[in-house]
């Protein structure tokens, strides 16, 4: 019989946990999107006047690129300190940088106003933004994962990832709620600033619920044996045992995610750029599609975390990054009709399929690694990658555009992710009996079967 220590929380105390996770990632990835949202729409016209269109545009998603750069350093110390401190305070600090940041950006000058000291001040705080959604995201899903039940960690972990559709749901919807009201001018002017705003009381939600909430107790396991140890047997830096033992589980989380990265800042940030200047679609038609796109996507993701429970990790993912590669040319097509049921179409079938990658990524990231080098190893895993994936995704998207006045570059572009995710989830092994508290391999997880104890670790909650 487990011990209390390991013992799976009750129904809801998990449920807390998993809300409090959920409606954390949610603020924070609000933030996130709601800049790549006003990057698209008027960030080229507000910070980058004078310029063409489609450069202003392009020098918009740099300063959008910028906050990606600072997810690899957010990983790295937040991991440390996460994987050395614990999930909670670190998470809690995340939340107060992200939001702080989001606020300020609301308050900006623009350059009408104070010149290049605009586009600077954007990018400082965009950099700001990055380094706090670089440590959130993987103690938000390690948070679950150490506490929930092993034979339905797939789904439980799930919902954190929900965040992202949720945050971007309510950053569309914002956004789009406003440009629906407000006339072109009136937003241009001071209604962008309202959403930026708005996080501010959001941030304040968000400390209340995860204040509330307790460590994890797999953390708090792995924490005493290390406390225990003699001096001589002091355990390495995170990073340093991260690079010793799971060197080859970090280049497959960074493979894995190049495909689900790519597509998604693609199907739900360039997309605004390209319905609305090469398909002479409105900005209101382009925010409602995604809108409807991310409200299917939150929907289908736990769906997707629950398969993954029964049939593996792997073949989920697998499955997401065959579909978004056979969907890109589909997607472009639908969009160039400029009718509003096809481009909800398109946006919608690229979000269920991206799903299949995203639902599974947070339980399975989370079981390739060890306990006290976790959070290191997930984050760095997934946010080194999103410097090579999702931050020039816009970017190279809308330079292929400007290039060849096409889309079919684009979809080869996003195809060409998705062989290489195939391959890094290919050679990748499965994950879904893994115990995350058992000692091998320098305090690493192992196959729950391997270990009498594995059964009480996987009762039902």
């Amino acid at each position: 019989m487990s011990s209390p220590a390991t013992s799976p929380p009750a129904p809801s105390n998990l449920k807390r946990i998993v809300a409090a996770s959920l409606i954390g990632t949610t603020i924070e990835w609000y933030d996130f999107f709601l800049y790549g949202s006003a990057a698209a729409l008027v960030f080229n016209k507000l910070f980058f006047p004078g310029s063409d269109p489609l450069v202003g545009t392009l020098l918009s998603f740099l300063t959008y690129a910028v906050g990606f750069a600072a997810r690899p350093l957010g990983a790295l110390v937040f991991g440390h300190f996460g994987d050395r401190l614990g999930r909670k305070r670190l998470l809690v600090l995340s939340l107060l940088l992200m939001g702080g940041a989001t606020f300020a950006i609301g308050l900006l000058p623009t350059h009408a106003t104070v010149g290049t000291a605009a586009p600077v001040l954007l990018t400082v705080l965009r950099l700001v933004q990055g380094f706090a959604l670089g440590g959130e995201w993987g103690g938000a899903v390690l948070l679950v994962s150490e506490h929930g039940d092993a034979r339905r960690r797939g789904f439980w972990a799930s919902w954190p990832q929900t965040g992202a559709p949720a945050g971007q749901l309510l950053a569309t919807g914002v956004l789009s709620l406003l440009t629906a009201v407000l006339s072109d001018a009136a937003f241009e002017s001071w209604g962008w600033r309202i959403p930026f705003l708005l996080s501010g009381v959001l941030v304040v939600v968000g400390l209340w619920i995860r204040l509330s909430v307790d460590e994890s107790p797999v953390f708090r396991q792995a924490l005493a044996r290390a406390e225990a140890r003699t001096s001589e047997e002091a355990e390495p830096l995170p990073l340093v045992s991260v690079l010793r033992h799971h060197w080859r589980d970090v280049l497959i989380a960074m493979g894995a995610r190049m495909a689900e990265n790519i597509s998604y800042y693609v199907i739900t940030a360039f997309i605004l750029v390209y319905a609305t200047t090469s398909a002479d679609v409105s900005k209101q038609t382009a925010l409602n599609a995604v809108l409807i796109g991310s409200a299917v996507h939150f929907a289908v993701i736990p769906a997707w975390g629950a398969l993954s429970d029964r049939v593996g990790r792997r073949p989920v993912y697998l499955l997401g990054a065959a579909g978004v590669a056979l969907w890109m040319f589909p997607f472009f097509r639908l969009t160039d009709t400029g009718g509003f049921g096809p481009l909800i179409l398109a946006v919608t079938v690229g979000l269920v399929l991206h799903g299949a990658m995203y639902a599974p990524q947070a339980a399975f990231f989370s079981e390739m690694f060890a306990t006290r080098m976790r959070y290191s190893g997930a984050s760095i895993g997934a946010q080194f990658a999103s410097v090579a994936a999702g931050a020039p995704a816009p970017l190279i998207a809308t330079a292929l555009l400007s290039e060849y006045d096409s889309s079919t570059p684009i979809a080869l572009y996003v195809i060409g992710a998705a062989v290489l995710t195939l391959v890094a989830v290919g050679v990748a092994r499965e994950t879904r009996h893994r115990d995350l508290d058992a000692v091998a391999g320098g305090d690493g997880p192992r196959d729950a079967s391997a270990a009498p104890a594995a059964k009480d670790a996987r009762t039902t909650v």
